[in-house]
This record gives C-alpha cells, structure tokens and sequence, in this order.
C-alpha cells in the first residue's frame, strides 16, 4: 500500500514542543490531538505481532490511534461510512450545495466554534428544507446529508457546509420529481438570499444571549457597538455566496463523492511535499488563480497553528442527516420512496465495494494474509503488545 514520503505526524514531532512554548498552554482538545497524531502506528499505540506458518517469520501491526482528525485513520472510517451508506441510496439524481459565509465572520465562527458551527447547520438546513416545501418550487419534504469542513486550501479558516441533495422529495404518499434550475433544483441566489437572512437573524440573538462570545481581537466590538452595527450591516448588504453543482452521474458516483468528502481533515498526508528542522512545504490549489497548483512553505509553529485551527469541538458532530434522511426515519423512509420509485434501478453494490478506494480491508486483519517474504503461506495473530501511553500526555507534547 502506498506510504507518503511525509506525514502530518512527523511535523508534529519536528516542532510541536517548539510551539507549545511559544503558544501554551492549549486547549486540551489541541494536546489530545497532538499526541494521538504523533502515537499513531507507533510503539505506544500498542500492537500485535504476525507469523507466517512457512518461513515464521514475524510482522508487527502497530496499532492507530482512530482520532478523527488524523489523516492515517481516516481511510478505514471513510470505508465503513461508505458501506454503511450503500443501501440508502436512491435511483435519482444527486446534487452538490456548498454553502459559505462572508470572510468577515470568521473570526466569530473560530473564536465560538461550537456555536457558530450550530447555527450554521441549522440556517443551512432551514433554507433547504423551506425550499422543498414551496409548492412553486418542489412541493416536497427533501433529504439530504450535510458536511461540515472549515478549511481552505491553504489550511486558513474557511468554513463552509457541503450537501448532498436528491433531486426531488416526498409529499404525503408519493414521489415528487425535482426539475432542474440553473442545475440544481432551486435558484442559487434564492438559496444564498435566503440562508443569508436566517444565519444572520441567528447570529444576532446568539449575541444578544451571550451564546457568542468577544474574545481576543473581537473585544473591540463588545467595547463600541457600532462596530459591531457596522459589521452587521455590511453582511446583509453584500451577496452571499451558494454554489451548486449539477447532478451527479450514477448511484456510484454519489458513493465515491460522498466517502471522498465526508471524512476529509484539513489536508492530506499526500500534499506534504517536504519537512525539515523548521519548515514545511505543502501543495495547495489557489481557486482564485484557475485553479491552479501551487507550494507554500511554512514554519512549523505556523502550520502546526493553521492545522489546529480546525480541530472540532468535543463530541460536535460534523455529519448530519435532514429530512426523510434524519435518523430516526431514515430507514423507513429510503424503503418507502423506493416502493414509490417502481422503476427503480438496481445498485451495483457489489461493484461499488469491490473497488480498491473504498475497500474496508487496507488494514492488517486478523483472519490472515500472504507473507509478504515467502509469499507461499498466510501469517495469522502471533502475540499482542498492549498500548504503552504516557503518564501525562500534555507533559510528554510539552
């Protein structure tokens, strides 16, 4: 299997300490993060050891470290969650929403993730959802998964939501096919009007509750508040951005999407070009420039800042489920509405599963595998070294 040249772990091991004298103390969140990324397949994760029948030889398996945030542990998540999603698919088109904020509100969203992070689910959802019920426009109660990621490219804070919406929705005992507009099912500067007004409305009572808080550079607004007026004002006069993506082209294609976004970090080992005593270099693609790809290179204290900018609220969840979709419905709803889609085709399951990208066995499994010495025999589960973590992990990152 493929090993990157570089991975976020080794510049965490080059210069966490360095900035934790320069930053500390941090947020536990950020310590717990740092030690998971630095132990995992390591020794201190602990292990197991594999022999081949035939040559005895011995392989060891370190164990990982599941954070959700470490870019080596997301392939297996992502493979299950795909999985897991296969049978909830519909035979029907599949778009793409991307909902953002104007840049001047970043700053509240970072220094009030938790919150912020609510609130913009929740005014993202509402718009999708008040949509579908228009009867000018679907008429329908819709269903759709939301993504959260706050990063850009350049690992700056970015956040924005990713939907997956399909193209039409439910009305009492049938299905309601969607027609497309502009690509999508409904107007883009509707949708960005809309979800405007709502995140807004919402921002301000967050305020005027105390739910957002004035920290750091943000105190100067709680100290004059026509800054404050100034701030709100520019928001709702200037046009949010929306941007949606025409349908998808097969059910497996939704698949392969859905599992490519779903567990992304904020950047992958694979755009880590090079790693020294002080520096990083990365790859990142400038969407204000074509697209194109470019270097940046960045201290380690930088990098390792801009990464932990991202780093989510304890047990805040980043995936979420609206409409037919939600939880507590959802298996009775994706039953229904393929009873009402008669013509319904059938899902290349198999297919889809059997691709290597998504394959959940690209870890060691217990059940055996060839040598990769003799290459004539398996190697089974030999021994078992138990994890072997540090008293105190904040004094170890430290």
């Amino acid at each position: 299997m493929y090993k990157p040249a570089f991975e976020i772990a080794d510049v965490f091991r080059a210069g966490f300490s360095q900035y934790c004298r320069k930053y500390g103390p941090l947020p536990k969140e950020h310590y717990s993060v740092a030690n998971a990324l630095m132990s995992c397949h390591t020794a201190i994760m602990g292990g197991h050891v594999y022999r081949c029948d035939n040559c005895n030889q011995d392989l060891i398996s370190y164990n990982s470290c599941r954070n959700r945030h470490c870019p080596s542990c997301q392939a297996s998540a992502r493979a299950q969650w795909v999985e897991n999603r296969i049978t909830e698919l519909l035979p029907v088109p599949y778009f793409h929403v991307v909902f953002t904020i104007p840049s001047e509100l970043n700053p509240f969203v970072l220094r009030n993730k938790e919150t912020a992070y609510a609130l913009f689910f929740k005014a993202a959802s509402e718009t999708l959802l008040e949509l579908a019920k228009d009867p000018d426009r679907l008429g329908a109660q819709t269903g759709f998964i939301s993504v959260l990621h706050t990063w850009g490219q350049n690992l700056l804070d970015h956040p924005h939501l990713h939907c997956i919406v399909p193209g039409g929705g439910l009305d009492g005992d049938q299905w309601i096919k969607g027609t497309c507009k502009d690509d999508f099912l409904f107007p883009v500067k509707v949708m960005a009007a809309l979800f405007r007004g709502k995140f807004m409305d919402y921002f301000k009572k967050a305020i005027l509750s105390g739910d957002i808080l004035f920290h750091g550079d943000l105190q100067c607004f709680q100290e004059d508040k026509s800054f404050l007026m100034q701030l709100i004002n520019h928001c709702y006069s200037v046009d949010w951005v929306v941007y949606a993506k025409p349908p998808f082209g097969s059910p497996a294609a939704v698949i392969k999407y859905l599992g490519r976004y779903t567990h992304r970090i904020a950047i992958a080992n694979s755009r880590i070009i090079a790693v020294s005593d002080t520096h990083v270099t990365f790859q990142w693609k400038d969407y204000s420039d074509n697209d194109k790809s470019k270097e940046i290179t960045l201290t380690l204290c930088e990098f390792i800042r801009r990464f932990l900018l991202h780093v989510l609220p304890k047990r805040f969840v980043r995936i979420r489920y609206y409409g037919f979709l939600g939880m507590r419905i959802r298996k009775k709803s994706i039953q229904f509405c393929r009873d009402q889609l008669c013509n319904s085709e059938e899902l290349a399951i198999h297919e889809i599963l059997d691709n290597e990208e998504f394959n959940t066995k690209t870890t060691v499994k217990a059940s055996g595998f060839k040598c990769p010495h003799c290459g004539c025999s398996r190697m089974h589960r030999y021994s078992e070294f138990k994890r072997n973590r540090p008293e105190c992990d904040k004094k170890t990152a430290a």
